[in-house]
């Protein structure tokens, strides 16, 4: 899409602005820029293949983590889990990881920081949260909805261990024909956190998800896909 090409409007919340082919370590992805109306966020669809009009299209919906993916803070698994859905898709040719600007489950990084400071003192995630005054997870998919959309994606494999995540897409119409379960390495200092997800916020993981970084789907995307 030239500069002087007007931007393809999709729905009143978001719009198509640019695209371009990037080369990448995981291969050449298209990376295509939406703006959301009345908000300065843009979301990134990172696009492998043609997925014009496929069905069972490997996809990730992924939410921004500045400490994890730029500061590559050990807390939690975010990078992983980026990294790992890029391997993923590049391996299987066709797919698309839909970057969402939504960063600390909605409450943006200021606030995310606020809670690590209360984490620091003996708080989990979810009560950080409550002691802020937020929800658990102020996140939302709608504009994940309207990317997928405009691709022209006919179902989706969605890459997640969060049956919620799955749950808002197939209230938005989309259809989401299996979950593939992701599973990363985890250290000491994550540890805690995903024990949470597993406990309190009802993600999909072992008790005992706690593995050896050679043997975690990181390094090996084909391992553990029949979770």
């Amino acid at each position: 899409m030239s500069p002087a090409t007007p931007a393809l409007r999709l729905a009143p919340q978001i719009e198509r602005y640019s695209e371009a082919l990037i080369p990448t370590e995981y291969g050449e992805f298209r990376v295509v820029v939406y703006r959301e109306e009345g908000s300065p966020y843009e979301h990134v669809a990172i696009v492998k293949g043609d997925v014009e009009d496929k069905l069972d299209v490997l996809v990730r919906v992924h939410s921004e983590c500045y400490t994890g993916e730029v500061l590559h803070s050990l807390k939690c698994d975010c990078r992983e889990q980026l990294d790992l859905a890029m391997r993923r898709i590049s391996a299987e040719g066709c797919g698309a990881v839909l970057y969402l600007r939504q960063e600390g489950r909605g409450i943006g990084l200021g606030n995310k920081i606020r809670a690590y400071a209360l984490q620091s003192q003996g708080a989990d995630t979810v009560d950080a949260n409550r002691l802020l005054g937020f929800e658990d997870d102020l996140r939302t998919y709608h504009a994940a909805t309207a990317m997928l959309n405009d691709l022209g994606i006919e179902s989706i494999a969605l890459m997640t261990n969060n049956p919620a995540k799955v749950k808002a897409l197939r209230a938005d119409g989309i259809r989401v024909t299996s979950r593939v379960p992701t599973r990363v390495a985890t250290n000491v200092h994550s540890k805690a956190y995903l024990e949470t997800k597993r406990a309190r916020m009802g993600h999909v993981l072992d008790a005992d998800f706690v593995l050896d970084s050679a043997a975690s789907d990181v390094r090996n995307p084909r391992l553990h896909d029949g979770e």
